[in-house]
């Protein structure tokens, strides 16, 4: 069996994911696990796969077909899942502004954190309508990882901002 990673983006419309899916076991793949959103009008999509080797470059080729029907789908095969690490979630509150996002990744980064997930918004604070930034992510790391580390570089981001990690369950 090969592993592929699928990248799917279209105009939002019923159906998407039952065209992809229908492809998929059309040619005998196993659909193993998926993240898909939906935003400003865009369908997008993450998924992995699994299909036997002789069945690889015909489901590929009716993916690929599927641009036809105004569904974009990239395939990249996947690579072994490495072991001995640890899975964090991370929670960020504060208040909204230009470049958060990249502030609060680039932390990350200097940290050698593997963002697994980032699910990110703004909402109007109840008490003053603030524009208030949340982002939630699902992070891996070496199991010898500094927590308290992150916690404090990531704090020092801004006052007012809130930072909470914890071991994934």
């Amino acid at each position: 069996m090969i592993s592929f990673v699928l990248t799917v983006i279209a105009d939002d419309k019923p159906g998407i994911v039952e065209q992809v899916a229908s492809v998929i076991r059309e040619h005998q793949g196993n659909w193993l696990e998926s993240r898909m959103a939906t935003m400003a009008g865009k369908f997008a999509g993450i998924l992995r796969i699994e299909v036997a080797e002789d069945n690889s470059d015909n489901l590929i080729a009716a993916l690929t077909a599927l641009t036809e029907q105004g569904i974009e789908v990239r395939t990249e095969r996947g690579t072994a899942e490495q072991t001995a690490t640890v899975h964090l979630t991370l929670s960020v509150i504060g208040n909204d502004r230009p470049g958060i996002v990249q502030e609060v990744t680039s932390v990350l980064a200097q940290h050698q954190v593997n963002v697994q997930e980032l699910i990110t918004g703004c909402f109007a604070a109840e008490m003053s309508a603030t524009p208030t930034f949340r982002a939630e992510a699902e992070l891996e790391v070496p199991e010898d990882f500094d927590q308290d580390g992150l916690a404090d570089d990531l704090e020092s981001l801004s006052d007012e901002l809130m930072v909470e990690i914890r071991k994934a369950i």
